[in-house]
């Protein structure tokens, strides 16, 4: 049966915190507050870890899960490069709403499933999921919620879709935003590579916030642009939008 820890009561938050970092070490899966919507976490550097996490949402190696990060540094440690244009949107938007897809760091031993060499990756503004991250080192975190459902705001929209299949929830109220993270493909920015950066999924980040930092590094608006590696480099590639006011379907938290 699934522990849940009250991550706003000062008796829980210390034993969920420890059960859900020895969950993680042991290649279970955690489901995490973060400032967009509720994710579910596992050890990035596990490929039975990872593969239990696209298990659990009902999705396939071709649909990878981006990485969340306790900081920039962690960052440089996973990405070959990190391009002048992407420093300035770290220092504008992190910790915060935006997915950044880069390519990967090529001699990192993990298999998050089909990326193309690419990795997804995003510090999130969510003081519970960063003491994790810092403990237990960078996460594979998608939406928590089952494929082609609504991404969960809250903690009980998690466990009432994602049940046993997780070991430990953390409970951090709802979601600042309710809004899933904006992601976004630089791999364009890297050296060898002349392609403007392209919004693949908008979210918490606005195309006007993000043209106020990149200029005309921004593309312009192509519903219809492939996805970075065109063979499958696609960072949990989300359902189309819902309306408004509700959150994404399905993708990166």
């Amino acid at each position: 049966m699934s522990d849940v820890y009250d991550c706003r009561d000062s008796e829980q938050v210390l034993p969920g915190m420890r059960r859900a970092r020895a969950a993680i070490g042991r290649g279970e899966l955690v489901v995490v507050p973060t400032d967009t919507v509720y994710g579910i976490a596992a050890d990035a550097f596990s490929a039975s870890a990872v593969a239990r996490l696209l298990a659990a949402k009902g999705r396939g190696r071709q649909s990878p899960p981006p990485v969340l990060v306790a900081g920039v540094a962690t960052m440089r440690a996973l990405v070959s490069e990190v391009p002048e244009p992407v420093e300035r949107l770290v220092e504008a938007f992190w910790p915060g709403g935006l997915t950044i897809v880069l390519p990967a760091q090529p001699s990192l031993s993990w298999d998050l499933g089909d990326t193309g060499g690419t990795v997804a990756v995003r510090m999130p503004a969510e003081r519970i999921t960063l003491e994790l991250l810092e403990e237990t080192g960078p996460l594979a975190v998608s939406s928590a919620n089952l494929t082609t459902k609504a991404a969960a705001i809250d903690v009980h929209g998690a466990l009432s879709m994602l049940g046993d299949s997780v070991a430990v929830y953390l409970d951090g109220g709802p979601s600042t935003t309710g809004v899933a993270s904006t992601i976004i493909d630089a791999t364009g920015l890297t050296a060898g590579v002349d392609r403007p950066v392209r919004v693949l999924r908008d979210g918490a980040i606005s195309r006007d916030q993000l043209r106020g930092v990149l200029g005309d590094l921004l593309a312009a608006d192509d519903p219809d642009a492939p996805l970075p590696g065109d063979g499958g480099a696609r960072p949990s590639e989300p359902s189309p939008e819902p309306p408004a006011d509700r959150p994404a379907a399905d993708g990166p938290a």
